[in-house]
């Protein structure tokens, strides 16, 4: 591209017109060189110089005009040389396009005429094009905006990882954001094909992390065995406490289903209540008949009010040896011998399903509780991991200890506790969930939290009181999910994003969407330290390293 030059010179036909200047314009200077007036673009290449114009010369008169030089035929002696005038930046637009030129086009192909007018710059690359643009929309172009893409939490909770897209730091506690009104309950659900990185969520964001803050404890119900004990025994004893170790074997952990604690903390109705769900248990979770209720409660009164005559605590063959005797209850005074004879056909039959559960589980249920069986350290787990996995045995146990549990905290208030159930399906599925929904809000005002772990969401039937009990957990952890009808659920059931149905199934290990009660869903990436990681694998037998 030709430089912009100035010439001492002007062209013949223009310097008339520079001396016809309007009479309101300032004399021109001695010595003084005018800028010729410029050519179109690329036109002084093309057309032919003209007639060189004579030097202007000074004034002569004090009007302004200018006059010819008295020796204007004679040769032109040689003048004194013009000093170079100083260069001035020049300032290069680009063109206006012509009308239609740019119709029907994008911003981002809009014509435009870069300037590059030092060949220097040009060859190191000063005038090079920027990138070309890219069409976007709103909801992309949320990253530019870092109010919109400010860290997904506050400060006020326990470290879980990381955030997926602004890579912020995601913290969350179900007390912390509960007392902010950020959750309406405290309750946790982790959800997620096996494998996913469940497990390692609740050993280091419920278990472990918690335990660093004053005021805080963890309840676990320990049901992966790992080498003859619960996965959770290791990280008790290191905190130094002792499981409890339920088994079939003598020497292990008793729990009274008709303990004091249980009575005093959650009252004798919810105790009776308990005592149906182990018999419901028994029977493979088939509901009692009104007669077969009626005659359990007949049992449990006549049992109590035995127990209290002898100053003793009852204990469950105590139920058993009153069921069938209802006549002896003074409540049913006014039946008829036939309604006598029937209460005494159905407490018969609760007395043979209870008598089969003590009987077959033996040294589980059918003595005083424990002595060992506190709360007195930070971290408690009830082993059940011995037990079969097919039965009432497990669920029975975990009934039995979530209401001692509730009794117990309601006579030692002052801490917050979670209480973990890897395979929660035990403790809110079939004649449990009854029970966990009707002490929801007693849990909720003694500051327990409940931290259930479920693998498909589908199993559970849409009617079932489980999935109320489940529903009612403003934290959700999904991890990933590979059937479809399991994110059909998760998506309509905790009310998840739509879009997001194409994500649950491509989540890779350790990733997770984090949804935290009216909050839009979040990507996580958890994180372990090296501690957690030797602490929380649970597959050192399938692998050489363990999960990392």
């Amino acid at each position: 591209m030709s430089r912009f030059r100035r010439s001492p010179r002007l062209d013949a036909g223009d310097s008339a017109t520079t001396s016809a200047a309007s009479p309101d314009a300032a004399p021109a200077e001695a010595g003084t060189d005018l800028k010729a007036p410029s050519k179109a673009r690329g036109s002084e290449d093309t057309a032919p110089a003209t007639s060189a114009a004579p030097p202007l010369a000074s004034p002569a008169s004090s009007n302004g005009a200018a006059t010819a030089p008295a020796n204007a035929g004679a040769p032109a002696e040689p003048s004194a040389p013009i000093a170079p005038a100083k260069k001035r930046r020049n300032i290069f637009r680009a063109p206006v396009s012509a009308p239609g030129e740019g119709e029907g086009r994008p911003p981002w192909e809009a014509r435009g005429w870069p300037a590059r007018p030092r060949l220097r710059r040009a060859r190191r690359g000063y005038y090079a094009p920027l990138h070309r643009g890219a069409p976007t929309t709103t909801r992309q172009a949320e990253v530019l905006n870092t109010a919109v893409v400010a860290a997904p939490t506050d400060a006020e909770g326990v470290a879980i990882g990381r955030d997926c897209l602004s890579n912020a730091v995601v913290a969350h506690d179900p007390f912390t954001a509960y007392a902010k009104g950020l959750v309406s309950s405290p309750n946790v659900l982790v959800l997620g094909d096996i494998g996913a990185g469940k497990s390692s969520l609740l050993k280091t964001v419920y278990v472990l992390r918690p335990l660093t803050l004053a005021g805080r404890r963890s309840v676990i119900f320990d049901k992966k065995d790992r080498g003859g004990e619960g996965e959770y025994c290791a990280l008790v004893e290191r905190y130094g406490a002792a499981p409890m170790r339920f088994s079939l074997e003598p020497g292990g952990t008793v729990l009274n289903l008709l303990d004091p604690i249980i009575t005093g903390g959650t009252g004798a109705k919810n105790q009776a209540h308990l005592l149906q769900v182990a018999a419901e248990l028994a029977q493979g979770g088939a509901p009692l008949d009104p007669w077969e209720r009626e005659a359990l409660r007949s049992a449990y009164r006549l049992a109590m009010r035995a127990a209290e005559a002898d100053e003793r605590i009852p204990v469950l063959p105590d139920v058993l040896s009153q069921a069938g005797h209802a006549a002896e209850d003074p409540a049913y005074a006014d039946l008829t011998p036939g309604a006598l004879e029937r209460l005494h056909e159905a407490g018969l039959g609760v007395r043979f399903l209870l008598d089969g559960l003590l009987e077959e589980y033996s040294g589980i249920f059918d003595g005083p509780t424990s002595p060992w069986v506190s709360l007195g350290e930070k971290l408690t787990s009830f082993d059940v991991s011995q037990l079969p996995e097919d039965g009432p045995a497990v669920p029975t146990v975990m009934a039995i200890a979530n209401m001692w549990l509730l009794g117990t905290l309601r006579r030692e208030r002052g801490r917050f506790t979670n209480l973990i159930a890897e395979e929660g399906w035990h403790l809110v599925g079939g004649p449990n969930a009854q029970l966990m929904r009707a002490n929801t809000k007693l849990a909720r005002g003694l500051g327990l939290a409940l931290v259930v772990a479920i693998h498909k969401i589908a199993d559970i039937p849409v009617d079932s009181p489980a999935l109320t009990v489940l529903q009612e957990a403003q934290t959700v952890h999904c991890y990933r999910q590979s059937r479809a009808d399991d994110i059909d659920r998760v998506v309509h059931d905790f009310g998840f994003e739509p879009g997001l149905a194409a994500t649950l199934p491509a989540l890779g290990d350790g990733f997770h969407l984090f949804k935290r009660g009216r909050d839009p869903e979040v990507m996580v990436e958890h994180i372990r330290s090296a501690f957690e990681t030797g602490l929380t694998n649970t597959d050192e037998a399938m692998t050489r390293g363990g999960r990392r």
